[in-house]
């Protein structure tokens, strides 16, 4: 499976200026089975206020919809949405017929006042796609590997973000640590660029189940990166060691 990353530079605040900047960019990438944009794609990473919160379907997932119709791949990313007056960091899996999966994020980023203003999801989400299995997490739920652990459920994480500088060291671990742990591949998916909050270093990258970069998105800068995913490279690693055979149980409530 083909896939490719966007690391963006986020516009703050400006959901049309995105999409069309985007839009721009995703006739280059036709040929890929899938597209993964950063966390908030359409605004930023804005949490102290829920003006820009879209109220359902909104203006993002139609976008997606019309660019995954358009091309024939699947897009995701995660977006502020609002609905039954709740508002949630959304993650959004496209595929080109329409249909749309959907996983809220479950770990609230309590130091920047994410939970003030957000509601926290519950649901672990699975996506079936071309043969892979995909599970979503955003941003601050790398840190939770309880919530992340593979129990034969997924062949990639898809980790979409918008993650500091100041704590890239960590991200660098951690994502590394959850395709290893989980004996998996990691679509690991960050912004560039400054906003209030500060830096952003990126460190996109496309991670294989032994913890190994295949690609990798230049630092500090707009990038995209295409790799392939291989299966039956998976497949034969986790037949040869099965870590999963002598895994704990965990109780994900």
């Amino acid at each position: 499976m083909k896939v490719t990353l966007f690391q963006w530079d986020i516009v703050w605040g400006d959901p049309n200026k995105n999409l069309e900047l985007l839009e721009s960019e995703l006739s280059k990438f036709s040929e890929s089975d899938l597209i993964v944009l950063p966390e908030m794609f359409s605004t930023g990473f804005i949490t102290d206020s829920v003006e820009y919160a879209e109220k359902m379907p909104g203006q993002s997932l139609p976008w997606m919809k019309k660019m995954a119709s358009k091309y024939d791949f699947a897009i995701a990313g995660s977006v502020a949405v609002n609905e039954n007056s709740k508002n949630f960091n959304r993650f959004f899996f496209v595929k080109p017929d329409g249909s749309v999966i959907e996983y809220d994020k479950r770990h609230l980023f309590s130091y920047g006042g994410e939970d003030k203003k957000f509601s926290a999801g519950d649901k672990r989400v699975v996506v079936e796609w071309r043969g892979f299995r995909f599970f979503p997490i955003i941003c601050y739920d790398l840190r939770f590997p309880v919530w992340i652990r593979n129990r034969d459920e997924y062949d990639a994480i898809i980790c979409v973000a918008n993650w500091p500088e100041v704590r890239s060291y960590a991200w660098d671990t951690l994502v590394r640590a959850r395709a290893i742990e989980n004996q998996c591949f990691m679509l690991a998916v960050n912004r560039s660029g400054k906003d209030s909050v500060g830096q952003y270093k990126g460190g996109t990258a496309i991670i294989n189940p032994y913890g190994e970069v295949i690609e990798q998105c230049k630092d500090y800068v707009e990038d995209k990166i295409t790799g392939d995913l291989d299966m039956t490279m998976l497949d034969a690693f986790r037949a040869k060691f099965p870590v999963k055979a002598d895994s704990d149980k965990f109780n994900l409530e």
